[in-house]
């Protein structure tokens, strides 16, 4: 049997600045059945390609949103690249199949510690009441939601950490859909 077909949309707005973003995108680098599609590369002036972008996801099995976390959510042109490729009679609504039975990953990085992400934390919530939308767009859609590979302080972390962080999505995203017990995804604190 051959491997599932994965596919990363990579938004990051600065990739040039990111040590967690770009570590974990070049430890994935050569992985056959996995393809990384940057969208603030390919889309510098945001005008998408609505039918390459379906193509993309027509063909692969486990969709991965892999962004830092802006303002609680997702980078713009992550949020624009939903809006317009995601249509309805596609992607959603009646009769709409495209993407059922496929499984939608979210890879992130917050600049806040896991601390910050706690009732008691700088930011009031833990990490799990700014997923909602990701999770509705999933059911929307009729995919899979996977429980979320996060990087808690990503500014702070230390080089090893962050390594380790982006073996162990390389190894994740080699076993998919096998994930074993020990690489479920958990998030990695600072």
């Amino acid at each position: 049997m051959s491997k599932p077909r994965i596919l990363i949309l990579y938004a990051h707005p600065a990739a040039h600045r990111s040590r967690a973003n770009r570590l974990m995108i070049e430890a994935v680098q050569g992985l056959d059945h996995v393809q990384v599609h940057d969208l603030y590369e390919s889309y510098p002036d945001f005008h998408l390609d609505v039918r390459h972008e379906q193509q993309l996801l027509s063909q692969s099995d486990l969709i991965v949103l892999q962004h830092p976390i802006h303002w609680y959510s997702m980078p713009a042109l992550q949020k624009e690249w939903l809006d317009v490729v995601l249509q309805r009679g596609w992607a959603f609504g009646h009769d709409a199949t495209a993407l059922r039975g496929k499984s939608l990953w979210l890879a992130a990085s917050t600049g806040g510690d896991h601390a910050a992400y706690q009732t008691s934390g700088r930011h009031g919530h833990s990490f799990d009441a700014f997923l909602p939308p990701y999770q509705q767009t999933a059911q929307l859609c009729g995919m899979r939601w996977l429980e979320p590979l996060v990087i808690y302080g990503a500014h702070q972390v230390g080089e090893a950490a962050l390594e380790e962080h982006a073996r162990r999505y390389r190894r994740l995203l080699e076993s998919y859909p096998d994930w074993p017990a020990a690489d479920a995804p958990q998030p990695t604190a600072a």
